[in-house]
C-alpha cells in the first residue's frame, strides 16, 4: 500500500533535503535549517574539501566529480546559502583565471574552445550564489553565440560541430540561464529570455525524451532517475527545471510525467536509479535504495504539474 505522506522521512534527512522540503513542499522558509547545510552533512564535508587557493580536487575541471567545478554545481544543487562567502570566492577566482579566447570557462589550460555545458553550469552556480555581473558578461556572450537554429544547444557545435541540439547541452544551458534570471541580472536579459522559450520548446517537442522524428526513446539513461545529475540529462532534472522556471503545463509532457509516476515504489518513494562512476566528497545515497533527493524533486514536480 503507498504512504500517503513521505513529508517525515524527507524531514529526517540531510539538512540539504529538510530546507528543501520545507521550502518547495510546505510552504515555509527556514533560513535556520538552510544555515546548517554549510556546518553539517554533505554540505559540510564538501566545503571541508575546499582547498586554501579556494580550489576543490586539482582544479576547475579534474578529477569528476571532486574538481572545483562539480562541487560549485553540487553545493548550489543542495541550496547553500548565496551569500557563503567561500562559494563566492572560489567562483570569483575561476572566473578571473579561467576564461579563454571566446569569454567561457576552459576545461584545460590546452583547450582552444569552452564547453557549452560547462559554460551553463557555470552560469547556473555563478548566477545562484551572486556573482558581478560583470563576470558574467563574456559567459552569457559565448552561450547565446552557440545557440542553434533547432532552438537548443549541442557541446560539440564550437568544436567538432552539430546539426541538432542535444538535451543533455540544453538543459545544462537553461539552467544556467534560469538562475541568471533569477539572480536580477540585466546584461542581454532579452535575448537571453527568447533563447530559453526556444530551448525549452525544444525539450517540449522532444517530449522530454523522444526523437522528434520517431518518437523512440532516445536514450534509456534519460528514464532512469538520478540526483546529482551534474551534466547528465534525465527527465526529472528536465521536469523540474520547467517547474522552477514557472513554465505553464503543457501536453507535451505528459509521457514524461507518466513515467515518473511510474516510477513510485509502493512505499511512497522513489529510488535512485543510476550512479555515475569516479571519486566523489561524499556519496550522498545509494543506486536502488529509496532516495531523498529523488522523492523530493518528483513530489515538487507533481505538485506543480498534476497529472491531467
Amino acid at each position: 500500500m503507498t504512504d500517503p505522506d513521505p513529508i517525515p522521512w524527507l524531514l529526517a534527512g540531510d539538512p540539504a533535503i529538510q530546507y528543501q522540503t520545507h521550502r518547495d513542499l510546505l510552504g515555509v522558509d527556514r533560513p535556520d535549517i538552510r544555515a546548517r547545510i554549510a556546518t553539517e552533512g554533505w554540505g559540510a564535508a564538501f566545503l571541508a574539501a575546499r582547498h586554501a587557493d579556494g580550489s576543490w580536487g586539482e582544479g576547475f575541471y579534474r578529477p569528476k566529480w571532486t574538481c572545483t567545478h562539480y562541487t560549485l554545481l553540487d553545493l548550489r544543487l543542495l541550496g547553500l546559502a548565496p551569500d557563503h562567502p567561500q562559494a563566492r570566492d572560489s567562483i570569483r577566482r575561476l572566473l578571473a583565471d579561467g576564461k579563454g579566447p571566446d569569454g567561457g570557462l576552459l576545461c584545460a589550460p590546452e583547450d582552444r574552445a569552452s564547453d557549452v555545458c560547462v559554460n551553463g553550469m557555470v552560469l547556473n552556480y555563478a548566477s545562484y550564489f551572486r556573482t558581478p555581473e560583470t563576470l558574467l558578461r563574456s559567459v552569457v556572450d559565448a552561450l547565446l553565440a552557440q545557440h542553434m537554429p533547432d532552438g537548443g544547444f549541442n557541446c560539440r557545435s564550437n568544436r567538432s560541430g552539430a546539426r541538432h541540439s542535444s538535451l543533455h547541452s540544453t538543459l545544462s544551458v537553461l539552467e544556467g540561464i534560469q538562475s541568471y534570471q533569477a539572480g536580477g541580472y540585466g546584461y542581454r536579459q532579452k535575448a537571453l529570455q527568447e533563447t530559453a522559450a526556444q530551448a525549452r520548446d525544444f525539450v517540449l517537442q522532444h517530449r522530454f525524451y523522444k526523437s522528434d522524428r520517431t518518437g523512440r526513446i532516445i536514450r534509456d539513461d534519460f528514464l532512469r532517475l538520478s540526483v546529482p545529475p551534474r551534466w547528465c540529462y534525465n527527465i526529472l532534472r528536465g521536469l523540474d527545471h520547467f517547474r522552477e522556471a514557472g513554465a505553464p503545463y503543457d501536453a507535451r509532457m505528459g509521457d514524461a510525467l507518466e513515467v515518473l509516476v511510474s516510477k513510485r515504489r509502493r512505499d511512497g518513494r522513489w529510488p535512485v536509479q543510476a550512479a555515475r562512476p569516479g571519486q566523489t566528497h561524499v556519496r550522498m545515497e545509494h543506486p536502488r535504495k529509496a532516495s531523498r533527493w529523488v522523492t523530493l524533486m518528483a513530489l515538487r514536480v507533481l505538485g506543480t504539474y498534476p497529472m491531467h
